[in-house]
């Protein structure tokens, strides 16, 4: 995710980003510019079309076009925002967790609080890549009774670690070290990893409806292929602007709206969750720890 200052907006004009729609969509403008440059050649010096306000049908599928895509970009960020709400709550609950076994453990059950640390952030580092379809294993601590073998092994990843910390809760309830409310404010605390877990999944395995994506992509395309006919003939040489500015409009909400949909990955647009799970890390050896 791109760390900005939203109040310096005046340099974002002329800045292009590696990330920026612009230069995934240079080849199109090109071509789309020479297209428009030669039907205005030929319209101004042979055809000399006499129709008059023939860009009428496309004012009104511009209108029509232009909701559609505010309705896809506010649905495309309200799954970013709730990634980012999740993620929230996740270091949150992260930190509380800590904060409750620091206060219900004695200060010198170092073994019991370093296994706590290191599954807590194991699952913030799991949950990261297996919303990212990775295995890696680089961020991934261990310690007698959670093996690299066994973690390799298990398909859902956080799922495992999840049952780690509650096998562990449950073990230190039934040897008396954990009162039963402490338990069961424990044992609530970790079944909302497992909600978080879930509401990540849907944002991820649930795109916006084929049909929808399918119908707004066609509708975007014979729009701006027929820019070019219709402009050439009303605006002239100034259709070559106005063709560029438009297609450049909508074609960019179409592929940032792409891009955010799935927040979870590693572009410039998605949810930082890398430096989230290392905050989660260091906030949880900070609480648990503390006495080391």
């Amino acid at each position: 995710m791109i760390t900005y200052d939203p109040k310096t907006w005046f340099k974002f004009i002329f800045k292009f980003h590696k990330s920026d729609s612009f230069r995934s969509l240079i080849p199109a403008l090109i071509s789309l510019i020479l297209i428009t440059s030669a039907l205005v050649y030929i319209e101004v010096n042979y055809l000399k079309v006499q129709v008059k306000n023939i860009t009428f049908f496309h004012q009104v599928i511009g209108f029509v076009l232009s909701m559609l895509l505010v309705f896809r970009i506010n649905t495309a960020y309200d799954r970013w925002w709730e990634g980012r709400k999740m993620w929230g709550e996740l270091l949150n609950l992260s930190r509380t967790l800590a904060s409750q076994i620091n206060t219900f453990l004695p200060q010198t059950d170092l073994e019991i609080r370093k296994k706590y640390s290191v599954l807590i952030s194991n699952f913030a580092f799991s949950l990261k890549e297996h919303l990212r379809d990775n295995k890696s294993t680089e961020e991934i601590e261990y310690f007698n009774g959670f093996s690299k073998e066994e973690f390799l092994n298990q398909h859902h990843k956080p799922i495992l670690i999840i049952n780690k910390l509650l096998q562990e809760t449950n073990t230190l309830h039934f040897n008396k070290q954990f009162t039963s409310e402490q338990f069961l404010l424990l044992n609530n605390q970790l079944n909302r990893y497992t909600e978080i877990t879930g509401a990540c999944e849907r944002i991820k395995s649930t795109p916006i409806p084929y049909s929808y994506s399918l119908y707004l992509k066609r509708i975007i395309f014979i729009y701006v292929v027929t820019m070019p006919f219709v402009f050439a003939i009303d605006f002239k040489y100034w259709a070559v602007l106005f063709v560029a500015l438009i297609f450049y409009s909508f074609a960019s909400l179409e592929l940032l709206s792409e891009e955010i949909e799935d927040p979870f990955g590693t572009d410039a647009n998605d949810l930082p969750t890398d430096e989230i799970s290392f905050k989660i890390k260091q906030n949880v050896n900070t609480v648990l720890n503390q006495s080391v």
